[in-house]
């Protein structure tokens, strides 16, 4: 891909090349050829786009200012470790493709188990979880399901590849910061 584009633009030509979702979310080839095109001396920008995370804000109702957002990739979520604050918003990416660091289309066996495994340790068992999907077209509408966390182990596989954990607490107020931010703690 990175070499198709950046052969057009050695040719002369204007080139736009467009990405499903956000050009620099979880697309590799769009920030290479970015990042070659400036370095060969031609201008090259990356313009927004609509993300699968602005369709989940909508779609889901969730706002990430209401009690704060995590978002991770799947695997590296767990290999790497990360504590997660229950208090706040989770989204894990790609989960249908949990265990995967090439492009094989199985997902690995067990994986589900695992997460489910790592996300007990931090919610209740009864604790909603949600898998999403954004809608490619504007007249079909999302996938969501909604599972209980107890429910994710048994999975073969993930019914979509984002799955959205909702707060399952609230964070108290420390008193003495809001008080020097002049706010009034009811």
């Amino acid at each position: 891909m990175v070499e198709q584009i950046l052969e057009a633009v050695r040719g002369g030509a204007s080139v736009c090349a467009l990405f499903y979702g956000h050009p620099g979310v979880y697309v590799a080839p769009s920030h290479q050829a970015v990042g070659r095109a400036r370095a060969e001396g031609f201008e090259a920008r990356m313009l927004p786009g609509i993300s699968s995370e602005d369709c989940l804000f909508a779609d889901l109702g969730v706002d990430p200012a209401d009690r704060g957002w995590q978002s991770f990739d799947a695997t590296d979520f767990l290999i790497r470790g990360y504590e997660p604050d229950p208090a706040a918003a989770l989204v894990l990416w790609q989960v249908d493709a949990l265990g995967k660091l090439d492009s094989s289309p199985e997902q690995e066996p067990g994986s589900l188990r695992i997460l489910a495994e790592r996300l007990r340790e931090l919610y209740p068992g009864e604790h909603q979880l949600v898998f999403y999907l954004a809608s490619s077209y504007p007249i079909a509408p999302p996938t969501i399901e909604r599972i209980r966390l107890e429910e994710l182990g048994e999975l073969t596989a993930a019914p979509a590849p984002t799955l959205y954990v909702a707060p399952a607490r609230w964070r108290s107020i420390d008193p003495d910061r809001a008080r020097a931010l002049g706010l009034t703690i009811p």
